[in-house]
């Protein structure tokens, strides 16, 4: 069975397995990042481009919204990561405490929590033993709140992760506009942002594991929107001011 395809899915735990708070985690930062740099520094650029037939002006507009973009998604993707990294913090110390001041109480309510995924209370009982013996911080962390002590998100990589694929997305229309020939760079600009963005949806699902032809449509159809709105809007205001 080949994993991710529409027709026939493949559980994604079967192949990340305990890896998938990472990879999904930098999957988000970067697709969306590399998505947002595409389809907003093309908007940036076919507005002016409408507006004006001149290269410099253009290429400045590229450039500005790429720098404040990256940045942008930088400094949005850190302050969001850092509040979860505190939400998981806060809740791991109050789960310390409980431990701390009630652990037999703790115990019988981690075997409470197996028993209501179907484990039998025997089970349930021994499993919530073991683990607590082993390490009941993260044995409550787990099941109560999904998360692992010892690999909470990380707010500088993920802000990185952001950053780079922001300026890898930006780089693509901002180049082909400003180096192709006026009379083409429109059109090359469109066909390109749109092969750009199939590629990146088609990363995306196959790295999720979700229907590759949806998230393909969603991309291309979205880039292509913003490229067309602008554009009509740089030329209206290019021809009235």
């Amino acid at each position: 069975m080949e994993i991710g395809t529409d027709e026939n899915p493949q559980h994604w735990h079967e192949e990340i397995g305990e890896d998938v708070g990472n990879r999904l985690n930098w999957l988000r930062a970067g697709v969306l990042g590399a998505n947002d740099g595409i389809v907003s520094t093309a908007g940036i650029v076919m507005g002016v481009a409408g507006a004006t037939a001149e290269r410099s002006p253009v290429f400045v507009a590229g450039i500005a919204g790429l720098v404040a973009g990256a940045l942008s998604m930088g400094a949005g993707e850190y302050v969001s990561v850092n509040a979860q990294r505190d939400s998981e913090q806060a809740m791991l110390t109050m789960e310390a405490e409980e431990l701390a001041k009630m652990p037999e109480t703790e115990q019988r309510e981690l075997a409470k929590m197996y028993e209501r995924k179907g484990l039998s209370r025997e089970t349930a009982k021994k499993v919530a033993q073991e683990l607590t013996e082993h390490d009941a911080l993260a044995a409550h962390a787990d099941i109560e709140f999904g998360i692992d002590p010892e690999n909470l998100t990380n707010a500088w990589h993920a802000a990185f992760a952001s950053m780079v694929a922001f300026t890898t997305g930006a780089l693509l229309p901002l180049l082909v506009i400003t180096l192709s020939p006026l009379a083409v760079r429109v059109w090359a600009t469109v066909v390109t942002v749109a092969i750009a963005l199939a590629v990146a949806g088609f990363i995306q699902a196959k790295l999720g594991f979700s229907p590759r032809s949806r998230a393909i449509i969603r991309n291309v159809a979205g880039g292509l929107l913003a490229m067309v709105v602008t554009y009509f809007v740089g030329s209206l205001v290019g021809a009235h001011v």
